[in-house]
């Protein structure tokens, strides 16, 4: 069964979690504080990890930190703060994803399942599908609805990055680094340009994007 390490500081939520995280079929780890969370991990290392950002001894932060130096788990970060800093300063730290409080229990364990999906992937898919778009990656080709089309090298990188993490949140500085390099690393303005021109060309609706969903102020994933 996979083990999840559950971090919050609420009983309430605590209880909460492990209800729902068993129903969906895992084996709930709880702890109430970064220290004890650290330890439970290090004595019997869990699967995944979710782990609220307001602690009493640190911050969600500081664990996503510490556990990302030693393990490539999936880390889920929780908080009631919506602060797109919060949000970057989790990510950039390590962690795979950032659920603001209140949260569906379904979205969670769905958000929970992509992320283990994704840390189980072998060698990378030749091919990426996802609800009529079609990624080949070793031929660089795009197909939507079995129609090819034309990317520039830059959106085609874009898009292969983006769907290489499907589900999972990238911040914009993530996606400028891997895609243009280091010294574009702030240059928002031309990611949202090119995000923009990649949705003319593959969504059915760039008003109601399918496949690149925006988490505002914070970066794009793309649809799991």
């Amino acid at each position: 069964m996979t083990r999840v390490l559950v971090c919050d500081d609420e009983p309430q939520i605590l209880r909460a979690l492990r209800v729902v995280l068993r129903e969906a079929g895992f084996e709930p780890i709880l702890a109430g504080t970064a220290e004890e969370a650290l330890d439970r991990a290090a004595v019997r290392p869990p699967d995944a990890a979710i782990v609220d950002l307001v602690l009493p001894d640190g911050d969600g932060v500081e664990v996503t930190r510490r556990l990302r130096e030693w393990s490539e788990m999936p880390i889920i970060v929780l908080s009631a703060v919506g602060d797109e800093e919060e949000k970057v300063r989790a990510l950039e730290a390590g962690a795979d994803d950032y659920v603001t409080k209140p949260f569906g229990p379904r979205e969670l364990v769905a958000r929970l399942q992509a992320a283990l999906r994704r840390a189980g992937n072998g060698p990378e898919e030749p091919t990426i599908q996802a609800d009529g778009l079609e990624v080949d990656l070793a031929a660089r080709i795009v197909r939507v609805d079995d129609h090819e089309v034309h990317l520039t090298p830059i959106e085609f990188d874009l898009l292969r990055t983006l769907a290489r993490h499907r589900g999972r949140l990238l911040t914009h500085r993530a996606l400028l680094v891997e895609v243009w390099g280091p010294e574009y690393a702030n240059d928002t303005a031309v990611l949202r340009t090119h995000i923009a021109n990649l949705r003319r060309k593959i969504e059915p609706d760039p008003g109601e994007p399918r496949y690149i969903r925006t988490d505002p102020g914070v970066g794009y994933r793309f649809a799991s």
